[in-house]
């Protein structure tokens, strides 16, 4: 399997996402990691593409800022679990988990998940959107569902690289993308911004 190296600057990861951070490892490129703490509140009339490209980049900046050098390029991303226009963020407790759950429950929705980059004087992003099916979910299920403790910091209440993923039915799109991380648009920003992507078949 190739395995891609990125060999220019330094590049930090702003999350501190066990998920992200092992996906982007699987990419075989080297980074530090800068945690951002930045306000995730979702504006008034804000749709949830606007709001994952903010959110990515508000990151990315942030992390940028905290490293304090032009040697960095710095990543942010931000995904949303989103039904009609409604953004679903991490279950505030198990009232918030279960109603989430059960709206997802035999329908369509889409994860949202943008990356951004930042660099001394340039920026980019890029989005992924995929479509997620949900099978039928019984309210006993998803109040079992939530004793495993899984849900608790997940947006929209699941995780599909876990027992979440016995939820779903059909997907159409990036599965590294509703992990939390699409690792496609990524990689075509890391060569944008100059790391060479090097396949090793060694």
């Amino acid at each position: 399997m190739a395995n891609f190296y990125a060999v220019r600057r330094e590049l930090l990861l702003a999350s501190g996402s066990p998920r992200r951070r092992e996906l982007l490892a699987s990419l075989g490129v080297s980074f530090g990691v800068a945690p951002a703490d930045i306000d995730e509140t979702v504006r008034t009339g804000e749709l949830p593409e606007a709001y994952v490209h903010r959110m990515a980049l508000a990151k990315a900046k942030a992390g940028f800022e905290q490293a304090g050098g032009t040697a960095h390029t710095v990543l942010g991303s931000d995904t949303a679990v989103v039904l009609g226009d409604r953004i679903f963020g991490k279950p505030t407790d198990r009232d918030d988990a279960l109603e989430m759950l059960l709206m997802l429950s035999g329908n369509t929705h889409r994860v949202m998940s943008a990356v951004a980059l930042v660099a001394d004087g340039r920026v980019a992003q890029r989005l992924s959107i995929t479509e997620v099916e949900f099978r039928a979910i019984a309210s006993t299920e998803a109040a079992a569902y939530w004793r495993t403790g899984e849900p608790t910091d997940k947006a929209g209440g699941y995780g599909i690289q876990g027992l979440g993923a016995l939820f779903v039915k059909a997907l159409h799109g990036s599965y590294s993308g509703v992990v939390g991380l699409p690792l496609f648009e990524t990689a075509e920003l890391l060569g944008e911004f100059g790391f060479e992507l090097i396949v090793n078949d060694g």
